[in-house]
C-alpha cells in the first residue's frame, strides 16, 4: 500500500508541475486558468461530494478527483502547449 501512495504522490507531482508550467506559459487559454482554479477552490472548499466527516472516504475523493482533474486538464492542452510542458517536465 506504502508503494501505491508513494507512485501516486509522483504521479500527482510531476502532474501538478506540468500544470504550474502550462499556466506560466504566454499561450495557456483561459479554461485552464479557470479550470486550475475550481480545481484549487474545490480542495480547500469545506464543500465535498464526500464530506470529510465520513473516515477515510470523505479524503479519499479529494485523493482520486484533484489528480483526475488534473490529468484531465493537461490532457486537453493544445498541441504546442503540451509539447512545451512536457519539454520542461523532462528536465
Amino acid at each position: 500500500m506504502f508503494k501505491r501512495l508513494t507512485l501516486l504522490w509522483t504521479l500527482v507531482r510531476g502532474d501538478a508541475r506540468q500544470l504550474w508550467f502550462a499556466l506560466r506559459h504566454p499561450a495557456a487559454p483561459g479554461w485552464l486558468k479557470l479550470g486550475t482554479a475550481l480545481v484549487a477552490i474545490y480542495l480547500l472548499s469545506p464543500i465535498d461530494l464526500l464530506p470529510d466527516a465520513i473516515p477515510f472516504v470523505g479524503v479519499v475523493d479529494d485523493l482520486v478527483l484533484v489528480p483526475l482533474a488534473i490529468r484531465w486538464m493537461l490532457k486537453r492542452l493544445p498541441p504546442e502547449l503540451a509539447r512545451a510542458s512536457e519539454q520542461r517536465r523532462a528536465h
